[in-house]
């Protein structure tokens, strides 16, 4: 049977300076002033038409993404924090993150966030060479990169991320291992580390940088997970690394087929409607000159078949380390956790899993074979 989970929000905000060449978001370049009381009033009727969702919860998280929600100034961004407060109350240690660009954030901005509301920054990074900048498109240099880690540590905050990507164009292992020292003598809480992949309808995608062959991804990969917990970070996540009780409770509920609400240009959001017996996804209107235009933001709304509801949960939550409760299936899918047995006997026999009366959980050979491991399920 569907029990409800904890609700979320992620708000979307579609602006960046400029498009990096490996970004498939749907992010847009500024081109002149943003429109910034509009869009934030945009974003609380969006809100408040997707308010039958919330179903008496309160909200446990809140992440503002992008683009570059720190091209908004920080007013703004309080009065969204006010206005969503006003309309979902907040659970007592509710968590707020919000992505910034070191390039776009002043030394006075970092208070001025969190004075507003948020208890969490996310500093995208990517890297600290100057050469790996430059080809990814980044506006920010090493130097802003570290200070903006500097002024996060000691502006207030609960606590901070650093983004950080590996096997970028003609990078090293010495080059990849560098930027993972450099983001460790920062002191950042917790570390988004993952490897740059080539989407399709990116820049990247039409002219293809070089990027390291699989032998020197491999080294990368697993010195630097090495190093990261000989630096006291515990992998948690595919491309999550968290010092004690410092993991990102927001993409936790992702990760755990949780709900989210999600408001603004493309947001997706994911709910579970326990009296219809339905788990639903939406997407909102996904350009910001159609989006300010609307009157309903809707643009697509689709239901989770019950068929498709294992394969859905399960590659969710097997990007986290941590086992799975088999309880946790069930509420979650509203399926009995026998549903999927002949799959997990078919993991197991592969050495991917192991099943104990409460719990399934990945093995080590599981972790590098996740693809795999999924087809059992289809």
């Amino acid at each position: 049977m569907l029990t409800l989970p904890p609700l979320s929000l992620y708000i979307h905000i579609p602006w960046c300076v400029q498009k990096c060449p490996y970004c498939d978001f749907n992010s847009h370049g500024q081109h002149g002033e943003l429109p910034q009381t509009e869009y934030v009033d945009a974003l609380i009727n969006d809100l408040k038409q997707d308010l039958h969702y919330v179903q008496g919860r309160e909200l446990h998280t809140i992440f503002i993404g992008g683009g570059t929600p720190s091209l908004f100034d920080a007013k703004q961004i309080g009065r969204l924090l006010t206005e969503v407060d006003a309309l979902i109350p907040f659970s007592d240690n509710i968590e707020i993150t919000m992505e910034a660009n070191p390039g776009t954030l002043e030394h006075d901005d970092f208070a001025a966030y969190c004075q507003a509301g948020v208890t969490r920054l996310s500093i995208g990074v990517q890297s600290f060479a100057t050469e790996k900048l430059n080809l990814l498109g980044r506006i920010h240099d090493k130097c802003e990169a570290q200070v903006a880690a500097q002024k996060a540590q000691v502006s207030g905050y609960q606590s901070f991320n650093l983004d950080l990507m590996h096997g970028l164009p003609n990078q090293s292992f010495e080059e990849a291992m560098a930027d993972i020292e450099t983001a460790a003598e920062l002191a950042p809480p917790h570390l988004s580390w993952y490897q740059l992949t080539i989407e399709p309808n990116t820049l990247f995608h039409s002219k293809p940088p070089q990027l390291p062959d699989d032998e020197n991804l491999w080294q990368i990969y697993e010195q630097g997970q090495k190093r990261l917990a000989e630096l006291g970070y515990q992998q948690y996540e595919i491309s999550a690394y968290a010092k004690e009780g410092y993991q990102c409770r927001h993409n936790l509920n992702y990760w755990q087929f949780g709900d989210y609400l999600g408001i603004g240009c493309g947001a997706h959001g994911k709910i579970t409607l326990v009296d219809d017996d339905k788990i639903i996804r939406t997407v909102k209107i996904k350009h910001p000159k159609g989006y300010l235009a609307a009157d309903n933001y809707s643009y697509e709304t689709t239901e989770v078949e019950l068929e498709d509801r294992p394969l859905e949960y399960l590659m969710n939550r097997l990007r986290l380390m941590s086992p799975i409760p088999k309880l946790e299936f069930e509420q979650r899918t509203g399926l009995k956790r026998d549903t999927i047995s002949e799959g997990i006997k078919q993991a197991c026999a592969k050495g991917l899993m192991t099943d104990s009366d409460e719990h399934w959980q990945l093995t080590s050979k599981g972790q590098l074979f996740v693809n795999e491991l999924l087809s059992q399920f289809l």
